[in-house]
């Protein structure tokens, strides 16, 4: 074996790897668009469930202890229906109907009301604990993002994946990132990049890890933020100001909040039993 042998191979690898990403990311793109002409009216869906929310946010907000627990039950009713839709646009058995919105409710209410309540807990001690420890708020971000992490793929397990209690979703969501975290976090910091490389960048990433990390992605409102804030950030790349963008938001937050969850979805479904080395398997044996 020479001495320029291994570098070739090692050469040979990473393109292999790279290819196979792109071609896996091909598909997927492939996949979401087809799945969104079919299912737009849930797109309409989520406009209707936003409106839903923020109503019942303004109602709730007075009420104290109380409107906290109806907006907990109503953001429940909401995620878990989108991700009923979700689940059947992804099918792509055939177009959704109106019928499968109004049924949709209902459908993993208890899972992401399991979800939230687990993950509530701890949330709340480190919230009381930011009060007398100087480090409080430190531990609570670092604890928010590694949630963020980890549970990240929380939605598409509940409704992808076979599981029989709360911890299953954990322990499902957990394994995944670690058997998946380069294909599945590189197209969601490709998404925010001008999100983090703007003046405040650092500062901004964390508040959204942290939003996004106490509900493990199972909260409506971050559903329509995330899309939110990565527009804003490529709107404000291009060189158009905060007051030039408000329309543009409201156009274009409804059908990227789509396309992300389509997007999600399929990756999931894609990288979910699969494996790093079987997808370069396939690779090469494609390109023979």
């Amino acid at each position: 074996m020479t001495s320029c042998t291994i570098p070739i191979r090692v050469r040979t690898g990473m393109v292999n790897l790279v290819s196979a990403t792109l071609q896996l990311y091909r598909q997927v793109l492939y996949a979401t668009g087809r799945s969104f002409a079919r299912s737009w009216l849930t797109m309409v869906a989520l406009i209707a469930f936003a409106v839903l929310f923020l109503g019942t946010s303004r109602i709730a907000a007075p009420l104290g202890i109380a409107g906290g627990f109806i907006l907990g039950i109503v953001n429940a009713l909401l995620v878990g229906a989108t991700l009923r839709l979700i689940e059947q646009s992804l099918s792509g058995a055939r177009s959704i109907q109106l019928t499968d919105v109004t049924e949709s409710f209902g459908y993993y209410f208890w899972d992401v009301i399991g979800v939230g309540f687990v993950l509530w807990l701890p949330t709340m001690l480190l919230d009381m604990g930011m009060q007398a420890n100087p480090y409080g708020q430190f531990l609570l971000s670092a604890f928010l993002l590694l949630v963020f992490i980890l549970l990240n793929p929380a939605p598409e397990v509940i409704y992808q994946v076979r599981h029989d209690s709360t911890l299953n979703v954990f322990k499902a969501s957990y394994e995944f990132v670690l058997e998946h975290w380069v294909e599945w976090f590189l197209p969601f910091a490709i998404l925010i990049l001008p999100v983090v490389l703007s003046p405040s960048g650092l500062e901004e990433f964390f508040t959204l890890s942290g939003r996004v990390g106490r509900g493990a992605g199972l909260d409506f409102f971050q559903i329509l933020m995330l899309p939110l804030t990565a527009i804003g950030g490529w709107l404000s790349y291009v060189g158009l100001d905060s007051e030039g963008q408000g329309i543009i938001l409201l156009l274009l937050t409804p059908p990227m909040a789509m396309a992300i969850l389509l997007f999600r979805g399929h990756l999931f479904a894609m990288l979910h039993g699969s494996s790093r080395r079987q997808r370069l398997f396939s690779q090469q044996l494609g390109t023979r």
